[in-house]
């Protein structure tokens, strides 16, 4: 089918009659205030240009007035934002500050109306700043030439302060200024039609930011791509199009796409317009008191800081358990000295090549360090320092950071100064997602962004000087700089900010290093040399204690550190209660580099492999050769001991991008686990060959992650079925099932027919069992496996497992903690796979245990009403356990 679409506005708003030759047009400031670059406004469609080019101004004054005589094309029921056209054609769209829509209106108040005449001056908007600045991340007002495909700018007035009608820039016709980027008349498309709906799900309808990203994608189709709504059509690659339309929630909008990828182009243009969108963020306002999780590492500002003696208590969010006793530092960040202007546009493009190529000469250095087989200084943990470092590796090779850097750097900005703003532009991106995870992730561009930094100003880190048992505190603490500390000298990290899944939390777990997050900004307040109690098992700080209380928890750590020693020395005997019941206890594990620390703690196998390690920051799948070789060495280096790999366990927050997974309004309930591997069977396939191939037969176990229905189980079994076959293996593999969804604890027996064994993982099953997102920080306290409820899940599948012949284990948090240890035990569980630092400790306690004695505090804990009365009553039983004593 041949078609010629023009695509021509329908609407005589968005369609002006011809007229005279179109001319340059002065965009006048249309209120006091800070000219800007777009680049430096907080919100990625904006500063991305996904609207369109512009500048953007902080207001000083609360009334915006016409910039230009024109005609008002469009003025929403919130008044957050208005698009004027100018004579010559141009519409500039003006957004009164970031996430407005939220509001609905209240704080604004329109002078002008869709449709009518105004003058240079005249006045559109008035709005209540103090009202509405507490409420949204920024009042910066974007200009944006929606249009801008028929215009370009030019004699840009300099950044810096700005009156009102001063002139700001002239909007150009492209015809004129010679660089029209795209044809006035199409060309024609060839191609069949497709043709499909979408109902709107964002709150506030498609306001500028969904019709920017849907424009930005459209531009990019091989097809064109009308929508519908009612008797309107628009343009799908004109935000302003889209806007007009005035699609409100609930709305359904025809989506047509022709050409020769219809198909794909009008789906996504329509999983587009079905996105919750993020306008919703701002319709409460923010608690100014509330610590925000996984903030950028800053400098610590100049606050008043405590006299020294004085007593507080400050309370946190337990990153990596432990007790310590030291003395404080503060962390204070170098600032940095960032020109804004470049020495020419050669140079800086150089020096920003050569910085990056030093910066990855850097990390690639210490990746190999923390790949070396066991140096004393990282020991078993050197794998998470090497994830996290390959990561930023990734970072560095980002098209977009170093696109976006090029182009502030060819419009005369420094190398530093473009560097800083193309990464701050991604992280801000990074927090609108609305994923705690996501968000926390930003700290690892953030370190990215300083070592570039310092390599272009010249400046390396000055070395922190630590005292012996120091407590660090500092606002939150970048991969890079914990990786500088000397951890000798480090007893526990005290963080304002960040959060419980940072990279640092995770760095400060590895290390044995105890760790609270989210305990406010008033504990950067705590001076240099203070007595510090840090108990991160029950998130607690204390500054200055009574000096019976230092002593008292100093010998604590003694003992404990005495007692963790005497374990170590006897964790390689096999694992049995009191009363010979036999417990095995393993090692969950992330890569081959984890084997040694893991065995030299006394680990009897690998319960739990995570084998999303091979799929994570990389840019393709890896092949079955290249997972065939590491599950191998796995396998090779326990030598003959269990090893249980976990299929890719993937989605929600673990981010494959060459999955193509689509936008889910609800991650954490949708493609993720197993749910990823039957959608791109691929994936799947490939992996269970990797794995089928892994020698001696009967070592590997395949354990299938976020199973909730039977049909799951018994599709992945025939896909194990039938490559086995094709590989003519003929000895059969074990495989197992992930306890995550309350589904499978219900029915336990019916899952214990399909497969082998079952391993639990209270962390899943702890958020969708008490519906609290694991992700969120706020609710980390709250998020606790101890619940009863969550206990009576596990009780019930080790049930339906022990019914059917089938053993059961546990992979979750809960299985490091020795105080679960008698619950699980009591439950049915036989198999305790916890992390490596855990596992000596984890044996020495089962050793005193006895079964009769476990299974009737267990079944005591279920009669319960919450996670701390459990807590309370195995200590009341077992006081001993974490004591120290």
């Amino acid at each position: 089918m041949k078609f010629l679409d023009r695509f021509r506005r329908a609407t005589p708003a968005t369609n002006p009659e011809p007229g005279p030759a179109p001319s340059p047009e002065v965009l006048l400031a249309p209120l006091d205030g800070t000219l800007q670059a777009l680049d430096t406004v907080p919100d990625p469609v904006f500063a991305g240009r996904m609207l369109g080019d512009g500048l953007a101004i902080d207001p000083a004054t609360n009334v915006l007035c016409a910039p230009f005589a024109g005609t008002v094309v469009a003025l929403p029921k919130t008044r957050h934002a208005i698009t004027v056209r100018a004579a010559n054609g141009a519409e500039l769209l003006m957004h009164i500050g970031i996430e407005t829509v939220g509001l609905g209106g209240d704080g604004f108040v329109a002078h002008v109306k869709e449709g009518q005449s105004v003058a240079a001056g005249d006045r559109l908007i008035s709005f209540d700043a103090a009202r509405i600045a507490p409420q949204v991340p920024s009042l910066v007002i974007p200009l944006i030439v929606t249009n801008g495909d028929d215009f370009v700018l030019r004699s840009r007035a300099a950044d810096g302060s700005v009156k009102r009608g001063a002139p700001c820039c002239e909007i150009v016709p492209a015809a004129i200024a010679g660089s029209s980027s795209m044809p006035e008349t199409p060309p024609e498309v060839e191609g069949d039609a497709f043709h499909c709906t979408s109902q709107i799900r964002d709150p506030f309808g498609i306001h500028a930011r969904p019709a920017g990203v849907i424009a930005t994608r459209s531009k990019a189709a091989a097809s064109r791509v009308t929508l519908s709504l009612g008797g309107r059509r628009a343009d799908a690659r004109s935000s302003v199009a889209i806007m007009l339309m005035g699609a409100q929630a609930g709305d359904v909008v025809h989506v047509e796409a022709i050409g020769p990828t219809a198909r794909k182009d009008a789906q996504d243009i329509a999983e587009l317009i079905a996105a919750p969108g993020s306008g919703s963020a701002a319709r409460e306002p923010r608690p100014a008191s509330a610590p925000a999780p996984a903030l950028a590492a800053k400098p610590l500002v100049a606050v008043a800081l405590d006299a020294p003696g004085t007593r507080r208590v400050f309370s946190g969010v337990s990153a990596a358990p432990g007790l310590a006793v030291g003395v404080s530092r503060r962390l204070v960040h170098e600032q940095l000295d960032i020109p804004k202007n470049g020495a020419g546009i050669e140079q800086e493009m150089a020096a920003l090549t050569d910085a990056i190529a030093r910066t990855r000469s850097a990390i690639e250095g210490a990746i190999a360090h923390f790949s070396e087989p066991g140096p004393a200084e990282h020991g078993s943990h050197g794998n998470q320092q090497t994830e996290i470092l390959t990561a930023h590796l990734s970072f560095l090779d980002d098209p977009y950071l170093r696109s976006t850097s090029d182009e502030m750097i060819t419009a005369g900005k420094s190398a530093a100064f473009a560097w800083k703003n193309a990464v701050e532009t991604q992280i801000t991106a990074l927090r609108q997602l609305g994923n705690e995870v996501l968000a926390e992730r930003a700290a690892d561009l953030l370190d990215i962004e300083r070592r570039v930094l310092l390599v272009l100003c010249g400046r390396n880190e000055t070395a922190l000087e630590l005292p012996d048992n120091a407590i660090l505190f500092a606002d939150d603490l970048l991969p890079s700089q914990f990786a500088d500390l000397d951890l000798k000298r480090v007893a526990g990290i005290c963080l304002a900010a960040s959060g419980p899944t940072s990279h640092v939390a995770i760095l400060s777990a590895s290390y044995g290093i105890a760790a609270i997050v989210a305990a406010g900004p008033d504990t950067l307040r705590i001076p240099d040399g203070q007595d510090i109690i840090i108990d991160a098992d029950k998130g607690q700080i204390s500054v200055n204690p009574a000096v019976s209380n230092v002593a008292a928890t100093r010998q604590v750590v003694e003992t404990r550190r005495a007692r963790v020693d005497a374990n170590r020395q006897a964790a390689g005997e096999i694992c049995r209660m009191a009363d010979g019941t036999r417990i095995e206890v393993v090692a969950n594990l992330g890569s081959v580099s984890e084997v040694t620390g893991a065995l030299a703690n006394g680990a009897e196998g690998c319960g739990l492999l995570r084998s999303e390690f091979l799929y994570l920051h990389r840019t393709s799948a890896p092949g079955e050769d290249e997972q065939f070789a590491e599950y191998q060495a796995i396998a090779t280096a326990l030598a003959g001991r269990p090893l249980i790999i976990r299929t890719l366990d993937a989605g929600a927050d673990k981010d494959v991008p060459y999955a193509h997974l689509p936008t889910e309004e609800n991650p954490a309930l949708g493609l993720r686990g197993v749910r990823l591997s039957l959608w791109q069977p691929d994936l799947l396939r490939t992996q269970v060959r990797a794995i089928l191939r892994v020698k001696p037969y009967g070592q590997c176990k395949i354990l299938l992650p976020m199973i909730a229905t039977l049909a799951d189980v018994r599709t992945v079994k025939a896909v194990i079925a039938a490559e086995s076959e094709a590989l003519g293996r003929d000895v059969p593999i074990e495989t197992g099932i992930m306890v995550e969804v309350p589904s499978v604890a219900l029915i336990a027996a019916q899952f214990a027919e399909e497969v082998d064994f079952f391993s639990v993982g209270t962390n899943d099953l702890t958020q969708y069992t008490l519906a609290m997102d694991r992700c969120n920080a706020r609710l980390a306290q709250q998020l606790d496996p101890f619940h009863p409820a969550v206990l009576r899940l596990i009780g019930l599948a080790a049930d339906g497992a022990r019914n059917r012949g089938r053993w059961v284990g546990v992979c979750g948090n809960i299985a490091s903690s020795p105080l679960a240890a008698p619950l699980l035990i009591g439950l049915g569980v036989t198999e305790l796979s916890a992390t490596a630092n855990a596992i000596a400790d984890i044996k020495a306690l089962v050793r005193t245990l006895d079964m009769p004695r476990c299974r009737a505090v267990a079944e005591a804990a279920l009669a319960l009403d919450s996670a701390d009365d459990v807590r309370h009553l195995v200590a009341t039983h077992w006081p001993t356990i974490g004591s120290g004593s």
